[in-house]
This record gives structure tokens, sequence and C-alpha cells, in this order.
């Protein structure tokens, strides 16, 4: 077992207090967005093994198969095929959507081959992975999710009663829904500053002017990007998704093509170990309007929420179920029962409150606080856990 040192990625979205309460540190003034906790050459996670602290990446490159198991190196090849992190949202990050495998291969291949540095703020691929991801709250966590039906979308900016809103009123109104949320979302991105500028600022200034302070008015999400975002296109292409909260302890997976912008909360996040984002606004950073275009999915579909279900090989172990295979995320409510968690899989295990003890089978001790993290190579053999708190479990299914 190693206990992990990790990485806080200081994002402008970043909460200025959620991640340093979570670590047990004071906070810096600056916003602290993501705690990174894998082996993706980005921000990899380090372990001392008596030697130093060392990047977990190098070491599986140096032993592959004795750290990830034989059987998920045949299955994913020879790195960890998951990323786990917690999102700590201050404010809304950007409106974006992630490829497909054969999507981020290509364009892997096609930014290489035009020479753009991987750190290059122009770069839409920083793998050759797609990023399939599931969130699950920590606290109440927000974010907009999937398109809306067209008509939906339509009546939602109707309801504004804004001339500057009337062409996308009408891209709605088409027939085919696949051709109505591409023409709009096209349309938004497309259209030239003084348009955008005009139709953006008197969206916002509606906004403002009806905000009831109610957070479940229909308008609240759009109210509360309007303040941070006044200029930015991400607000109207925002009014396209559907809204959702979850609460401590649900979750939603994202699969590729998926548009998406979380806007408040805490949660813990699993996902393939890539970090490919095409945007679509709500930040300052790179969009490339065509490459997003072909990667997202345009069809409605609303924000299916999940509870965890209890693993019967497992006890005291609930499950997060997804439909893929590169990571599997699942949670333990430690009561000072011990527990069992099989070891032929690589897997971080994340204590989220209370504290955890973990003993390996030759009877190393490692116990994590709150915020601590671990990463168990596939040994083969069972891990116990014992404690009181809330620890997530992290691994592959092979």
């Amino acid at each position: 077992m190693d206990r992990l040192v990790n990485t806080v990625r200081p994002y402008a979205w970043g909460s200025l207090t959620a991640l340093p309460e979570l670590l047990g540190q004071q906070p810096t003034g600056e916003p602290q967005a993501e705690l990174w906790m894998g082996a993706h050459p980005g921000d990899p996670s380090r372990a001392d093994r008596g030697e130093g602290p060392r990047r977990l990446d190098d070491l599986i490159t140096a032993d592959p198969e004795g750290e990830l198991g034989a059987a998920s190196v045949a299955r994913f090849g020879p790195t960890l095929p998951f990323l786990l992190k917690v999102l700590a949202v201050g404010t809304p990050l950007s409106l974006q959507a992630h490829p497909t495998i054969e999507q981020a291969r290509a364009g892997f291949a096609a930014e290489n081959a035009l020479g753009i540095p991987l750190d290059a703020p122009e770069r839409s691929y920083r793998d050759a992975n797609h990023k399939p991801e599931m969130v699950c709250a920590l606290s109440e966590f927000e974010g907009l999710c999937g398109f809306r039906r067209p008509g939906e979308a339509a009546e939602l900016m109707a309801r504004l009663g804004l001339p500057e809103l009337d062409p996308l009123i009408d891209l709605l109104g088409v027939e085919d829904e696949t051709e109505a949320l591409r023409g709009t979302l096209a349309a938004v991105l497309t259209m030239d500053d003084e348009t955008a500028r005009r139709t953006v600022g008197e969206t916002a200034a509606a906004l403002a002017e009806h905000d009831t302070g109610d957070p479940d008015w229909s308008y609240a999400p759009y109210a509360r990007i309007a303040k941070d975002f006044p200029d930015d296109r991400g607000l109207i292409a925002g009014m396209l998704l559907n809204h959702f909260k979850l609460r401590a302890g649900e979750a939603l997976y994202l699969g590729a093509g998926v548009p998406h912008a979380y806007l408040s909360g805490v949660c813990v996040e699993l996902q393939s170990n890539s970090d490919n984002v095409l945007r679509a606004g709500l930040t300052p950073k790179h969009i490339d309007v065509p490459e997003l275009l072909e990667v997202v999915l345009f069809e409605s579909a609303a924000p299916e929420v999940q509870a965890p279900v209890p693993v019967d090989a497992t006890p005291g172990e609930e499950l997060y179920p997804v439909p893929i295979d590169e990571f599997r995320l699942s949670r333990f409510t430690l009561d000072g029962v011990e527990r069992a968690v099989d070891g032929r899989t690589p897997q971080i295990l994340l204590c989220t409150e209370g504290s955890a003890r973990l003993t390996a089978a030759d009877g190393t001790v490692l116990d994590l606080a709150r915020g601590q993290s671990a990463f168990l190579p596939a040994a083969g053999t069972p891990t116990r856990l014992s404690g009181t708190g809330t620890l997530f479990r992290a691994t592959v299914t092979v």
C-alpha cells in the first residue's frame, strides 16, 4: 500500500475553502479546484517506498503487471486506466464535452502532426484517450448536463421576451431534433461579436432584472452564470442544457459527447485516464468550434441521477454502476466493523469523512485521515478496512 501525495490544480473556478477544509490545510487565498489522484502524466500522484517520493506513473511503467495485475494490463494496457479527483466548484466551470476514443486518437495524432506542444493553450487533445466520467456529490452539487428537448429550450428562451433570442428560437423549431440542436449551438458559437455582445448582454440584463433569489426559480442557474460570465456566449449555450442538482451521495454518469458544465458544490469525480476537453463557453480558454461540433452528441436526454446499490459479494460496499469497465466507483460507510476489499485489481482508496485503517495481508497498516488516499497495487490478496467514516474505492472491472 502506498500513501499518495497528490497535486491540487488551482483553476480560477475553484473554491477558496473546500479543498483546504477537506485536506486539513489553511486556505491560500487562491481558488483550489481539483485534487488529482492517479497516474496521468499531467499531474501524477507520488508515492514513497523508502527511496524518496516517486511518480506513480513511473512506478507503473517500471513494473506494469506487478502494479496493475496481468488482467488489467491485458485489457487496458500498461497504464492505470482511471483518474480519481475531488472537484471543488466555486464558480461555473467551462461548458464542455469529451470525445470518443476514436475521436481522441484521431485528434491527438492530428495535433501532433501539426507540431502543437502538449501544453499549448490552443491544444484540444492532450492524450489519445476518451474521457467518460462519473461525479458523486459530497455536498449539494449543481450543474448542467445534456440537451433539453428543443421545444423546452425554445420555451425557456421565449419567456424572457427578448427579440435578440428570436433567431435561436426559430432554429430550435426545426423538425429534426439533431438539426435543431446542432444548428442552434453552432449559431450561438459562430455569431459575429457584435451580435453576440448584444444577445448575451440583453439576456444577462433580463435575468438580473427578474432574479427572484429563489434557488428553484427556473432561471436561477442562468442568473448565477450571468453574474460570473456577463459577456460569455456560454450563457446562451447553457440554456440549451438540462439543470440538475445532486444531493450528497448521489451520482451522475456522463458519456462521450454529452455537453455539461458544473456550477457549484464538491464531488468525487472518477474518469478514464484523460485530460481531453472540448469547450463551448464559460471560459477564457481556447474554443475549437468545428472540433466541438464534431464531438458533441446532439440528442436530448435528461440527466439520470444514481443512488448506490449494495454489492452482494462485498458486505458494506455500495456501487455506482457505469456502462464501461475502465473505472468502477464504490463507497464504504465504515462503522467499526472490519470489511475486506478484493486485491486482484489496482485501486485507489480515498477517505472523505472520519478516518480509515487499511491492513494488508502481511499485517502492514496504513491509516488514512480525511482527504488522504492510498494506492493499492494488484497484489491478489484482500485488504481489510476498519475505522469510522466514508471511504471511496476507485478500481477497474476485468
